[in-house]
């Protein structure tokens, strides 16, 4: 591929912790006349280091990074980078993330079990300035409201706060709170406090309870 060739794709590079879903998603992307992936990254530091350095038009990210929070990595993208155009790529359930994910400043939302297709027609109308989202989770938005309002909360989940949800995912890691603390930029004292409102809002009384709930969570998600 010649310099010029290049220069016409849509430069796209990949955020996520397996280095085989991102080759595998290379291999799809660059078998696209018009898509090229032109960077990996496998956490939080390494993505805004890579996009700092190649700047791309499209990123692709996972909410499960190797350091960090996926959602925050999507707000710090759209915090430093207003041109870049993130697309989510993730295990996790949409019904539980795509309206977070949005809100974070994401255009879209794919779940990892959709086909390959799926997935370049998301990273098309993300191009041409679309949300996407699957027809199940626009179905969930009111028609009078906007594709990035907030939608159905009725849901104990949809009770936490963005950072209450990464914290319950990093109890079913089984992390301390001073682990917690150091890989989401916190203080333990303030991961205690998240911890007592999750409990809460979850109606779980014990931190026992919450340590099997946050682990179940974890292999629903995947």
């Amino acid at each position: 591929m010649t310099a010029s060739q290049a220069s016409d794709k849509t430069k796209i590079v990949l955020i996520d912790d397996h280095a085989v879903v991102r080759r595998g998603m290379a291999a799809i992307i660059n078998d696209e006349p018009d898509l090229l992936v032109i960077g990996e990254a496998d956490g939080m530091r390494s993505a805004l280091e890579l996009i700092e350095r190649v700047q791309p038009q499209v990123a692709l990210v996972d909410l499960a990074i190797s350091d960090g929070d996926g959602l925050e990595l999507i707000k710090e993208i759209r915090k430093r980078w207003k041109d870049v155009l993130v697309l989510v790529l993730s295990m996790y359930d949409e019904s539980v993330y795509a309206e977070r994910s949005i809100r974070a400043g994401a255009k879209g939302f794919v779940m990892k079990a959709e086909a390959a297709t799926t997935v370049l027609d998301a990273i098309r109308a993300v191009l041409a300035d679309e949300i996407y989202l699957s027809p199940q989770m626009r179905e969930k938005l009111p028609d009078n409201k906007p594709a990035n309002a907030p939608a159905d909360r009725s849901g104990l989940l949809g009770q936490l706060s963005d950072r209450e949800l990464q914290v319950l995912r990093c109890i079913g890691r089984g992390l301390s709170a001073h682990e917690i603390g150091e890989e989401l930029f916190i203080s333990a004292k303030t991961v205690e406090v998240h911890r007592e409102h999750i409990k809460h809002k979850l109606n779980l009384p014990t931190s026992g309870d919450l340590l099997r709930y946050a682990i179940e969570h974890n292999r629903l998600q995947g």
